[in-house]
């Protein structure tokens, strides 16, 4: 029941949140009884402080502190786009190789005010399936980096789905035909892993990057296409 962790020293940690687990309790867990917030508490033995969140479907870093200092000061990166978060993301359709999506977003349920959104995207690979779609003889899929700027509800799955490149096995925002040709072949979740997280460290102000490895249905979706990732500093097409 514990989960991964990433890095850890007296002040924060970065820990593997899997996929289909509840960062907190919310409006939309009225139901849930089991949340990473308890799980953590637990597993370190004392308080922690979320630094953001995840959706349930997400998987990848989770960034926490240990005390209210070191939560603040992070918090305020934060509010000052100091946090570099680079999500993976499988989606329908080739993209271009580099985009970005300026488009306000609400803030889901019952925040109905639109803010300011954007996301910068980069596409990594590409790969087809040997079924037919839209009217050509294969449908094609598409392994991005997401990089939100900024921190809106559902941003990525949201953006993905306004540029139709809808995002695979999210069954909110995406394609139900595309998703069910991935449960077909073992990979039955949203296919949105937060990847590589930098941070200044709010203690010694050193900039710290964490990566949190691809596992599960998630790298089983990735062998159908042959796609590999890239290291730390490279840069790749598709």
């Amino acid at each position: 029941m514990q989960l991964p962790v990433l890095y850890e020293d007296a002040w924060l940690a970065v820990v593997d949140k899997p996929a289909g687990l509840m960062v907190h309790g919310s409006v939309l867990a009225a139901d849930e009884t089991d949340f990473a917030a308890d799980r953590l508490r637990a597993q370190f033995g004392r308080p922690i402080f979320l630094v953001h969140r995840l959706d349930r479907a997400t998987s990848g870093c989770l960034l926490l502190a240990f005390d209210r200092d070191s939560a603040s000061a992070l918090g305020k990166a934060v509010m000052a786009q100091q946090l570099d978060k680079r999500y993976l993301a499988v989606c329908r359709g080739w993209p271009e190789a580099a985009f970005t999506i300026d488009r306000p977003l609400d803030g889901g349920p019952g925040k109905p005010q639109k803010k300011p959104a954007v996301t910068r995207f980069r596409r990594l690979a590409t790969g087809e399936l040997p079924v037919p779609s839209a009217g050509f003889p294969t449908s094609r899929y598409a392994l991005l980096e997401c990089e939100p700027v900024t921190g809106r509800f559902r941003q990525i799955r949201r953006h993905l789905k306004h540029a139709s490149h809808h995002l695979v096995g999210d069954t909110s925002h995406g394609d139900g035909r595309h998703n069910r040709q991935f449960r077909m072949r073992g990979v039955h979740r949203m296919l949105l892993h937060a990847w590589r997280l930098g941070l200044p460290h709010p203690h010694t102000g050193a900039r710290m990057e964490v990566e949190a490895p691809v596992s599960g249905e998630f790298a089983r979706a990735m062998e159908l296409f042959g796609w590999n990732l890239p290291v730390a500093g490279s840069s790749a097409g598709g």
